[in-house]
């Protein structure tokens, strides 16, 4: 039978401290190991929480999953802020390009109830408007109907 630790670490700069150490040290492996496997996976999420599942089998082996970070997470650092905005239809905190847009959907993959990059890509930006965030200098509304019209169709082309 196998153990599974489901926990949120800093992305790149995972501890054995809490939620790991408390969760790790009753199943008997190396958390040192785990740790650094942990801080290899998630480097790319430097600054980032994200969720990592952690399988122990019954001889000690270990395999670790990386989630990717929540929408919002991955919007808040292509714009480079720390936090979205108190009044999101009155004041902006930064500015997303479609090209910005096309880089979160891929990073986040199959998480998206959508099964096209049209969509998918709209599910961001509705992300964007409850942050403060525009997407191209426009509010969402304007971006999607411009989406609609088809003005993007060359970036948001396929499926997921």
């Amino acid at each position: 039978m196998a153990d599974v630790v489901e926990v949120l670490v800093p992305g790149g700069k995972a501890n054995p401290g809490p939620p790991l150490g408390p969760s790790l040290g009753p199943l008997g492996i190396n958390i040192k190991k785990v740790v650094d496997e942990i801080n290899k996976k998630t480097a790319e999420y430097n600054g980032m929480t994200v969720p990592v599942k952690i399988r122990v089998d019954a001889n000690k082996n270990f395999t670790v999953e990386v989630g990717t970070p929540p929408t919002s997470a991955l919007i808040l650092a292509e714009i480079g802020a720390e936090k979205g905005s108190g009044t999101p239809n009155a004041n902006f905190v930064g500015n997303l390009t479609m090209d910005q847009v096309v880089k979160i959907v891929k990073r986040k993959g199959n998480a998206f109830l959508s099964y096209t990059m049209k969509n998918a890509a709209k599910e961001v930006i509705g992300t964007c408007v409850s942050l403060g965030v525009t997407i191209e200098g426009k509010k969402a509304k304007e971006i999607y109907a411009d989406i609609n019209a088809g003005k993007y169709d060359d970036k948001l082309a396929g499926t997921l």
